[in-house]
């Protein structure tokens, strides 16, 4: 979501804050995936959420093992043998009509402006609402 362009008052300027915050952190974090892993530099708009999540998952925990593997560590690093061998699937996710609805529903303004409104009201409320 992008932040709100002039904020105007107390909320919204906090929102702004705790976004901006927010964005700069998933950004860097994504921005280190990327660099890693090709499958999270591709579009993923025709991938269904929950295989964008188990992708996701997949490439977070194998970041996490290189991390663990690089600082040299003494102990003997053995993934073989951890979980299930993994099929992929070829078969379509979604229906082209059904992908359409969605990218529209995300899309529209007025949902749009509904939920950074209530996010700001939420962030304020858990702010305190000075």
């Amino acid at each position: 979501m992008k932040t709100i362009p002039p904020p105007l008052g107390n909320k919204k300027k906090y929102f702004a804050k705790c976004q901006e915050a927010a964005r700069k952190d998933v950004e860097r974090a994504f921005g280190v995936l990327q660099a890693r892993f090709a499958i999270v530099r591709g579009p993923a708009r025709g991938w269904d959420q929950n295989q964008l999540w188990h992708i996701m998952r997949a490439c977070v925990i194998m970041h996490n093992m290189i991390i663990e593997d690089e600082r040299g560590t003494p102990e003997d690093f053995n993934y073989e043998g951890m979980g299930d061998l993994v099929e992929p699937s070829h078969d379509h996710t979604s229906e082209f009509l059904e992908f359409m609805q969605g990218h529209n529903a995300i899309r529209n303004r007025q949902t749009h402006n509904q939920l950074q409104d209530d996010l700001v009201e939420h962030l304020w409320q858990q702010h305190g609402g000075m």
